[in-house]
């Protein structure tokens, strides 16, 4: 069994971060040892889980600055390098670019394998030249470097070639952990509406208003479906907007971040996906997990890998506008057998993608290979 500190730069709310705490507690329970240090400076709190035996440490307790400074950007850099070396774990896991930079120039020297990630497909999310310099050199000294999708290695192999790229993708849990806050469905949900649901945040990544478009479209025909949006973000307002100009309100919905997600999954009849592009889409699976059908735009990266179109769900055109999404949403509302026949296929996302499999791939790493 192996000493892990995993580096996360917050435990707010993410999808980056609900991995991590799946990660950490299935590893904790597996017998290894598991620090979970989120390095954020402004420390705030932890929005999942977290099994009793994964330690928590909060990198901003050991710093007594939360200032957002050159200082302490380095001091942080040196207090996770003074952690690493009072710890002495075995491996060292890191998720996301800056703290993946971090991770490394911290190990340095040091006895310790480092496994660092990238949560998101990096050619979809611009960063500073000289972030982007940092990252395609100290890459190169982590012992592996771990993308989600086929797509992201290649991506990885073309920026980095020297990097040590593997694919690793998200694992789905299945039930899903319980979090805060815990709103019931009942309180939002009548009993005789049938429920169409997004999860993610409200960024302009996820294109939620291609959704609110495309229901404008049907809702007429089908007084008794709703749209909820579940999660919390910068376009909240901008969203709002949309669903009062478009004639919406009562019949779309964003009730803000939720926690007991597994019961919305439950409820829910359709789930639609409309980002531009994925890291991997964690709702996407954990929905296909709850036997949802889904409706999935084909962005970059992640759902041709997890949907088999027309099987177990529905890809669309990622260029679509709202059109071919208003057709899918169509088809899947008048077509109950449909419904059903495709959220029993999803189902095999449960053994693919479970934590047993995702870990041991994981777990390779730590003393070998796969």
């Amino acid at each position: 069994m192996a000493k892990i500190v995993f580096l996360v730069s917050s435990m707010h709310g993410g999808g980056a971060e609900r991995v991590a705490s799946l990660l950490c507690n299935f590893w904790s329970r597996s017998g290894h040892d598991v620090i979970l240090v989120p390095t954020y400076s402004g420390r705030g709190s932890c929005a999942y889980p977290i099994d009793k035996n994964v330690k928590l440490e909060f990198l901003s307790d050991r710093m007594g600055s939360t200032k957002k400074s050159i200082i302490n950007k380095v001091r942080r850099l040196s207090g996770i390098r003074r952690l690493i070396k009072e710890e002495k774990p075995e491996v060292v896991v890191s998720f996301l670019t800056d703290v993946n930079i971090a991770a490394v120039i911290a190990t340095i020297g040091l006895a310790v394998r480092v496994i660092i990630s990238e949560r998101s497909f990096p050619p979809k999310c611009p960063i500073s030249l000289h972030i982007r310099w940092l990252r395609k050199f100290f890459y190169t000294y982590a012992d592996y470097v771990i993308m989600q999708t086929e797509e992201g290695l290649d991506w990885l192999r073309n920026e980095s070639p020297r990097s040590n790229g593997r694919v690793i993708p998200n694992p789905v849990s299945y039930p899903l952990p319980e979090g805060e806050p815990h709103v019931l469905v009942e309180d939002l949900v009548q009993p005789d509406r049938k429920l169409i649901l997004c999860v993610g945040r409200l960024g302009e990544e996820k294109r939620f208003d291609r959704v609110i478009n495309a229901f404008s479209t049907t809702y007429l025909n089908y007084p008794d479906w709703d749209l909820f949006i579940i999660g919390e973000g910068k376009l909240r307002t901008e969203l709002e907007g949309l669903i009062v100009s478009l004639g919406l309100s009562g019949r779309v919905f964003l009730p803000g971040r939720i926690g007991n997600l597994s019961a919305w999954y439950e409820r829910a009849s359709i789930f639609v996906m409309s980002s531009h592009f994925e890291g991997f889409p964690n709702a996407l699976i954990e929905a296909m997990a709850y036997e949802i059908p889904v409706i999935s735009l084909n962005c970059s990266t992640g759902p041709s890998e997890i949907i088999e179109n027309e099987c177990d769900g529905i890809l669309i055109p990622e260029n679509d506008d709202y059109t071919c999404l208003s057709s899918a949403l169509t088809k899947l509302i008048d077509d109950y057998d449909l419904r059903i026949r495709m959220g029993r296929r999803a189902l095999r996302v449960r053994e693919k993608f479970s934590m047993e499999v995702v870990s041991n791939k994981w777990e390779s790493l730590f003393d070998g290979d796969f």
